[in-house]
């Protein structure tokens, strides 16, 4: 394994709990941050790594989908549901480098993604959400030789993570690496995990907080999980996946989905899909509890979890949406799948869950909306367009960003009601994020932050 740390005054001591961290870096904080909440986020629900955000008035959105892993705005946000190129923008910064990863946010600060469209150099930058001008942008990994990628893929889709003085970035078997979230300075870096993505990169890194980040390497050669000290880059345990693919085509073995945290009667459960298969482990050690089957390849969304029921996007091959008991060890295909549907489940997206509804979206821009205790059906509606982006829930809607740039909004319900729909020059592969007053967008070649009027 091979480390590099930054200078003496900029090196984290491996030791160091990320709690500490995290409240050292806000009590030297002079002032208070420029998004400072009126009403508080969520509080923690005590689930490891679900919740990053806390009770004190600095706004986070700290990594994909959100401090609860969720895609679920604040109660309290006031989010807008009109805008256009001359409506309701705050600002737009024209993004230089293609990359999909969607941005992490503490405080005033945006940390994302990009990288040249042949590979070759991988950036990451910190965007101030104030001024929307880039604080620092650093060249973090430099590639001789590269894979070519998927065109509906990039070189920087994982999504980055931060504490509030950290950031993590993650591109692939590319490389990971810690950076002080001020300066952009490099704290360590790995380049020793490999795997050959065949399409690209799209795994998200998951920064739990017990200071542990867990990471998905399922590719065409190699497919395994790690688990990484955050202070320190060390590899505190991985897993090889054992799976029984039922092919030697390494195309059916890569994966690009992005594990979940979750806790089961007093027990945490790292759920954690790959090809085939999804896989519960104990974020402690790596031991695996249960795993369910399946037939379908490539898993690419997060899993969901409702207190009850896992639900899981099986991936390419026609995904379907199964609900699975985690209550049980060993192989729980046979006793305790629930349910199962196969009817327009997006292979990309991650579904929305709230209050007890699932909304989906098909690649091909068919959404539903599902009951989450039976699986069935309750609307369909066709929008049109080709989807990538993650569903997001804000107060009483759900926000559905396409590829062409627009984004239909609908009212949370048991019947479809359109409320808006809204248009920018350019399309959205990168989920979107929710701020106290507004919208982080990011589409295929700007930033956005659109205000509610």
């Amino acid at each position: 394994m091979k480390l590099f740390a930054a200078s003496a005054s900029q090196f984290i001591p491996a030791g160091t709990p990320l709690s500490c961290l995290i409240l050292l870096s806000l009590l030297g904080t002079a002032a208070p941050a420029a998004l400072a909440q009126s009403a508080l986020p969520r509080a923690s629900t005590g689930v490891g790594g679900e919740s990053l955000a806390a009770t004190d008035a600095v706004y986070r959105w700290p990594q994909f989908r959100g401090g609860e892993r969720d895609a679920k705005a604040d109660a309290s946000s006031r989010l807008p549901v009109r805008w256009s190129e001359t409506e309701n923008i705050r600002w737009k910064l024209s993004t230089e480098l293609r990359g999909w990863s969607s941005p992490a946010v503490w405080g005033d600060t945006a940390v994302l993604t990009e990288a040249t469209e042949d590979g070759r150099e991988m950036y990451a930058l910190a965007v101030d959400l104030e001024e929307g001008t880039v604080r620092w942008r650093k060249l973090i990994f430099t590639n001789e030789q590269v894979e070519e990628s998927h065109q509906m893929n990039s070189y920087a889709s994982p999504s980055p993570a931060t504490d509030g003085r950290r950031a993590w970035v993650h591109f692939g078997s590319y490389g990971t690496a810690c950076l002080d979230l001020q300066t952009g300075d490099v704290i360590w870096q790995r380049r020793d995990l490999p795997c050959s993505h065949y399409r690209g990169p799209g795994s998200s890194p998951l920064l739990d907080d017990e200071g542990r980040l867990f990471i998905h390497l399922d590719g065409f050669d190699l497919q395994y999980i790690v688990a990484l000290s955050a202070d320190s880059g060390e590899t505190l345990w991985k897993r090889d996946r054992d799976v029984d693919y039922g092919t030697t085509n390494g195309d059916q073995m890569k994966a690009f989905s992005t594990p979940k945290l979750i806790e089961v009667d007093g027990q945490r459960q790292l759920i954690s899909p790959t090809s085939k298969a999804t896989i519960a482990y104990r974020p402690e050690t790596g031991e695996e509890i249960w795993r369910v089957r399946y037939t379908q390849f490539s898993a690419t969304a997060q899993p969901l979890f409702d207190g009850q029921r896992v639900y899981i996007s099986t991936g390419f091959g026609k995904s379907h949406l199964i609900a699975v008991n985690p209550r049980g060890t060993g192989d729980l295909t046979d006793t305790q799948l629930l349910w199962e549907t196969p009817r327009g489940i997006g292979s990309k997206p991650t579904p929305l869950l709230h209050d007890g509804l699932i909304y989906n979206v098909h690649d091909a821009g068919v959404a539903t909306c599902l009951d989450a205790a039976s699986g069935e059906t309750l609307w369909t509606q066709r929008f049109g367009g080709e989807f990538s982006a993650s569903p997001l829930g804000g107060d009483d809607v759900v926000y559905w960003f396409d590829h062409d740039g627009a984004c239909y909004i609908t009212r949370q319900g048991r019947e479809f009601e359109l409320l808006a729909e809204n248009r920018l020059d350019d399309g959205c592969m990168a989920s979107p994020v929710p701020l106290p007053d507004s919208l982080l967008i990011r589409t295929r070649s700007a930033l956005y932050r659109i205000d509610a009027p």
